[in-house]
C-alpha cells in the first residue's frame, strides 16, 4: 500500500526539561524550608559552613539561597554578613497562625482567669511529632517564676504537656513518634522508654500528667488534655516552683486546670472547631 501523505509522526516525548525545572523547584522548596527550620530552632546565628554541615546541602546553592532569603527579609545577617538568623518576615507567619488559629483564640480569656486564680504560669501547647510547641502563656506575677517563649519547642517525653498527650496515645503510637535516644533536659530527664510507658500508663489512667525536674530543675509542672480531637492534641499546664508545691496546692492546681481545659474544649466545639 502506498505511503499515505501527512501521515501522523511518531509523538514525540513530553515533559523532559519540564519535569527536570519541577524537580529542582521542589529541591529548592525544601531546602529553603530546611534553612528556616534550622536557623529557627537555633539559639544562634549559623555560619555557611555550620548551615553546610548541618544541612548538607552544596555551598554554592547554599549561598545563593541565604542571599534570596537575606533579600526578602527571611534572614538576616550580622553586620560582616557572615552570620545568618531568622528574619522579621517569620515573625508575621507565626502571629497569622496564632490569630487564625480557633483552640488560641478561644482560651485566652479563660487562661488569663486561670493565672489569676492560681497565681502561677499557665501554658498552652500543642503535639508536633515527638515535640511540643508553647502556643499561648500567662506568666505568674510572683519573684520566682517559670517563664517561656511562645514557639519554643521541646521533647514532648521531658514535659508534663508532652506527657499527658502522649498518654492519649496507644504505646504503638508513642513509639513511632518518639526517637529510639531520647533527650535528657536535665538529670531528672526519664529518657528509658520502659520507665516512660509506665508514666504515661499513670497519667492516661489519672486524667492528668506530672513531672518533677524533667525539664527544668526545681520547677513541677502538672498538665491536662484538652478535650475535643481524638486523640488530643493540645494541652495546658501549671507550672510551679518546688519551694511553693504543697500536696493542697497539687490537689488545687489539678482540679482548677481540668476544669479550664473542660471550657475551653466547650468554647471550641461551640464555634465548630
Amino acid at each position: 500500500m502506498p505511503a499515505v501523505k501527512g501521515s501522523a509522526r511518531p509523538a514525540q516525548a513530553t515533559g523532559g526539561r519540564d519535569d527536570e525545572l519541577r524537580g529542582d523547584s521542589v529541591k529548592s522548596a525544601s531546602r529553603t524550608i530546611a534553612v528556616l527550620e534550622a536557623l529557627a530552632e537555633s539559639g544562634k546565628r549559623h555560619t555557611l559552613s555550620e548551615l553546610h554541615e548541618k544541612l548538607n546541602v552544596p555551598k554554592s546553592s547554599l549561598h545563593g539561597l541565604l542571599r534570596t532569603l537575606v533579600a526578602s527579609g527571611w534572614v538576616q545577617t550580622d553586620e560582616r554578613g557572615t552570620a545568618y538568623g531568622i528574619g522579621l518576615r517569620a515573625i508575621g507567619v507565626a502571629t497569622a497562625y496564632l490569630d487564625q488559629d480557633p483552640l488560641v483564640q478561644a482560651s485566652g480569656a479563660l487562661l488569663a482567669q486561670l493565672r489569676t486564680e492560681l497565681d502561677e504560669t499557665i501554658h498552652l501547647a500543642r503535639l508536633d511529632g515527638a515535640n511540643i510547641i508553647y502556643l499561648a502563656s500567662q506568666e505568674s506575677q510572683h519573684h520566682l517564676r517559670y517563664v517561656s517563649r511562645i514557639g519554643r519547642r521541646l521533647p514532648a517525653h521531658a514535659t508534663a504537656l508532652g506527657k499527658v498527650l502522649l498518654a492519649m496515645r496507644s504505646p504503638e503510637e508513642v513509639d513511632a513518634l518518639l526517637p529510639r535516644q531520647l533527650a535528657a533536659l536535665t538529670p531528672a530527664t526519664v529518657t528509658d522508654h520502659t520507665a516512660l510507658r509506665a508514666e504515661l500508663a499513670e497519667a492516661r489512667e489519672r486524667g492528668w500528667s506530672f513531672e518533677r525536674g524533667q525539664n527544668t530543675p526545681g520547677l513541677g509542672c502538672f498538665a491536662v488534655a484538652v478535650p475535643g480531637r481524638h486523640p488530643a492534641t493540645d494541652a495546658i499546664s501549671c507550672a510551679i516552683p518546688m519551694a511553693r508545691l504543697t500536696d493542697d496546692r497539687a490537689t488545687v492546681v489539678i482540679g482548677a486546670l481540668t476544669r479550664c481545659a473542660d471550657e475551653i474544649g466547650q468554647l471550641v466545639r461551640s464555634n465548630a472547631w
